[in-house]
């Protein structure tokens, strides 16, 4: 069968979309990848997978961006419809964002079979407008807000996919921590970065107790305009940091680490728990409908994770945190083993098989079923690991 995929934008669509066409090629199947300009710089993705670039608008800057976001949009739409006659797709995969909303509407309007894919734990805008329409919806959380009761019928809980070495991670030992052994913590902002992290984890780390602070190993992702003021940071507290603006290797650099400092990005916390890895998560507090903060929610609950709000984050929470978790080595232990409880490791293959039931013309065999929730008040630094 051939299936294109619709995704653009950030990692945060781009690396599922990427683990599926992966295990689709792998079934034999002709895969396109049909994204924005955004989306096709994110290296090391989509090699040797046909990728066509659209045109695609963003709401926003009042009614004149709504304006060219209409037009961009409608531009998006013929050019998916005069590729789709020359590469007919038995099914289109959208994976939210709006590099993906003219791809979808072209494959409505010419009868062809979708799937939407909902990292975060909040509908977002696009699956919304497109949910009515979709064959199916494939879900990353077992609850999802802004999700219509009456699409619940047509849900598929998959788990968000992750790459094949990241899953790999789950089935290794946690690696090893003792009293002596180098403390090694991975710092990622998501796939551009995160200013504020600069800002407050190398403070944070040069307030721990001497005990961990002469075992540490740091790698942090920084914006290009941050790492050097970071990098000079780092060297004034004599802490060993290797600072890089995107990380290439994740699934290596996730298999050393102890404990990860992070956004709570969909892909990341996907990533996290597959690999069993227990973090300090900082939502982005500007996010659509705040979707990080409902996102890390399961993994703090389950003590895999302690989230820490951003007006909230300074180097004396985030230090205390640390010491909490990484102080004693059970401790860290257990949090690694929690952060996995709520992993979804077989997410790529289980919407692969809902990918082919739909393209095959087969009705949907749901893995499972989300819910609509109303949101809650964030509870502050979650579940103490």
């Amino acid at each position: 069968m051939n299936i294109t995929l619709a995704a653009g934008g950030t990692g945060g669509h781009m690396v599922p979309a990427h683990a599926l066409a992966a295990e689709l090629k792998a079934r034999g199947h002709g895969v396109m990848l049909v994204t924005d300009e955004r989306g096709a710089r994110i290296p090391a993705l989509f090699e040797g997978v046909p990728t066509h670039i659209l045109p695609a608008g963003r709401l926003g800057g009042g009614p004149i961006g709504w304006v060219k976001a209409l037009f961009a949009v409608m531009a998006g739409r013929r050019e998916a419809k005069a590729l789709y006659r020359e590469f007919t797709p038995d099914a289109v995969v959208g994976f939210g964002g709006y590099p993906a909303f003219p791809a979808l509407l072209a494959a409505n309007a010419l009868g062809i079979q979708t799937i939407l894919h909902e990292q975060n734990a909040v509908l977002g805008r696009v699956n919304r407008l497109l949910a009515g329409r979709a064959a199916a919806i494939a879900t990353a959380y077992p609850e999802v807000e802004r999700l219509k009761p009456r699409h619940t019928a047509k849900v598929a809980l998959v788990g968000n996919p992750v790459r094949e070495s990241v899953a790999r991670l789950g089935t290794m030992p946690f690696p090893e921590f003792d009293d002596t052994a180098p403390l090694k913590i991975l710092v990622t902002g998501g796939s551009q970065g995160a200013t504020v992290l600069g800002q407050v984890v190398p403070d944070a780390l040069g307030m721990l107790p001497p005990k961990l602070r002469h075992r540490l190993q740091v790698i942090q992702q920084c914006r290009p305009d941050d790492i050097e003021a970071v990098r000079n940071r780092y060297a004034a507290l004599n802490i060993p940091a290797e600072l890089l603006t995107y990380i290439e290797d994740m699934p290596d650099r996730l298999a050393e680490a102890h404990l990860v400092i992070a956004r709570a990005g969909a892909s990341t916390i996907a990533e996290l728990t597959a690999a069993g890895r227990p973090a300090i998560l900082i939502p982005l507090p500007i996010a659509t409908d705040d979707h990080q903060t409902v996102n890390a929610r399961e993994m703090a609950r389950a003590g895999g994770a302690r989230m820490i709000p951003q007006d909230e984050f300074s180097p004396e929470v985030l230090s205390a945190q640390i010491a909490a978790i990484a102080g004693d080595a059970q401790a860290l232990s257990n949090a690694a083993e929690r952060a996995l409880s709520v992993g979804r490791p077989h997410a790529t293959h289980d919407l692969a098989d809902l990918v082919e039931r739909i393209a095959g013309g087969a009705a949907p065999l749901l893995v499972g079923k989300a819910e609509p929730f109303a949101m809650q008040a964030p509870s502050g630094m979650g579940v103490p690991a």
